[in-house]
């Protein structure tokens, strides 16, 4: 069977999507009950681009830097996230998870790996092997920013 690069783009628009929503909701459904929705989510970022600026995180968010600072101040007091002078720019700060928050974060993401593994579970071991190679294909493509247009 023969598959347009135009029919895997829709799979994979269409499905994506579904996934991502999935592990947002058991993500956010299986994170420390004293952290918000957007401190879940400073968190997450943090964690994936060590060492970020307030703005980025902000943006990202999409929320206001005064909001944003806020939030990190109350992560910063919590002792889940530090703030670093950055290595050549003493005038701007960077952020970074602290060991807390890194348990923090990686306490819900096994939750959440719990629950989808129970999903995948329904699956035949050979329908699941699909899906890994499938993985495999995907994280060169949209990790080395392939795609015409994306920005890091």
């Amino acid at each position: 069977m023969s598959v347009s690069p135009g029919d895997c783009a829709h799979e994979v628009l269409d499905v994506v999507p579904l996934v991502m929503r999935t592990i947002q909701a058991q993500m956010r459904q299986h994170r420390a009950v004293d952290l918000s929705v957007p401190q879940f989510r400073t968190l997450s970022y943090i964690d994936r681009n060590s060492g970020a600026s307030l703005s980025a995180v902000a943006e990202h968010i999409g929320l206001t830097l005064p909001s944003m600072s806020k939030i990190v101040d109350g992560l910063v007091a919590r002792k889940l996230v530090i703030r670093q002078t950055h290595h050549d720019d003493r005038r701007r700060m960077t952020l970074a998870l602290t060991e807390r928050g890194r348990s923090a974060l990686e306490a819900s993401r096994e939750a959440t790996r719990n629950c989808l593994a129970q999903a995948l579970g329904n699956l035949s071991s050979a329908d699941r092997s699909t899906i890994v190679a499938a993985m495999n294909l995907l994280r060169p493509i949209f990790t080395s920013n392939q795609i015409v247009g994306q920005e890091n």
